[in-house]
């Protein structure tokens, strides 16, 4: 691996936050390089040449047959064998639209392609775009959040971000593992125990519904304050960085 990690961002057939997304991997230190869908479908071994996986925000597919759902199936039947051996060693993250498709892909909350956890619609019934307070429990292991504080806010707009359990079992054992990462201040859309974000036990994998791309400046709040957006890309590449010198 190179002294600076390489982040594919996936973009695509209606994931429209890639732009925002390589910037904020690009200004915490890291390379970023923007690959479609069907590239990556077409020859799904380029991802080993990566160190880094970012499924941004959007509509991918146009929310057919539910958000993310479509380009799930598709990494699914074409990706599986890659993405199965990436998310052992190298961080990956999805944001808004690419938390739904790593949830239907069963990558979290287990990173088992095992499906036990969903985002659907908002308990609103309607779509929500507001800036919402996000609490960090400082107690995961998820390495994309080692840099932020207690509290921080972030934008938030989704209509499908209601994260739910197929079973208290599953909800328990997030708990118990300290997998939920973040949670919502108030409840932003009526999601199970204020859920806003998640990751896999081993913390690598992780996923959030805000938008931490469109917050990386403090002149992107729509008040005075520190935006916090960036500390998500430069905690994960302080990771592979210490893991490259050990």
């Amino acid at each position: 691996m190179s002294t600076t990690p390489n982040f594919m961002i996936l973009w695509g057939d209606g994931i429209n936050c890639e732009n925002e997304t390589a910037r904020a991997v690009e200004l915490a230190g890291g390379k970023a390089e923007k690959v479609h869908i069907n590239d990556l479908v077409e020859k799904p071994e380029m991802l080993r040449d990566f160190q880094g996986l970012v499924i941004p925000g959007g509509f991918s597919f146009g929310d057919h047959l539910g958000s993310g759902q479509i380009l799930a199936l598709k990494l699914e039947r074409f990706v599986k064998k890659e993405l199965e051996a990436f998310v052992k060693k190298f961080p990956v993250m999805g944001i808004c639209n690419g938390f739904q498709t790593l949830v239907r892909l069963g990558l979290l909350p287990d990173a088992n392609f095992q499906k036990s956890c969903s985002l659907v619609k908002n308990e609103q019934g309607h779509f929500q775009n507001e800036w919402v307070e996000l609490e960090r429990n400082a107690k995961s292991p998820c390495v994309w959040t080692k840099n932020l504080p207690e509290s921080f806010t972030l934008p938030a707009r989704h209509g499908e971000g209601r994260f739910l359990c197929e079973s208290d079992e599953v909800l328990k054992g997030l708990q118990k593992n300290q997998q939920i990462v973040l949670r919502y201040k108030e409840n932003f859309n009526g999601a199970v125990d204020r859920i806003a974000g998640v990751c896999d036990s081993s913390g690598l994998v992780f996923a959030l519904m805000p938008h931490p791309e469109a917050a990386i400046h403090d002149w992107h709040l729509p008040f005075a304050g520190q935006a916090w957006g960036l500390e998500f890309f430069k905690s994960a590449l302080q990771y592979l960085k210490g893991r490259h010198e050990n």
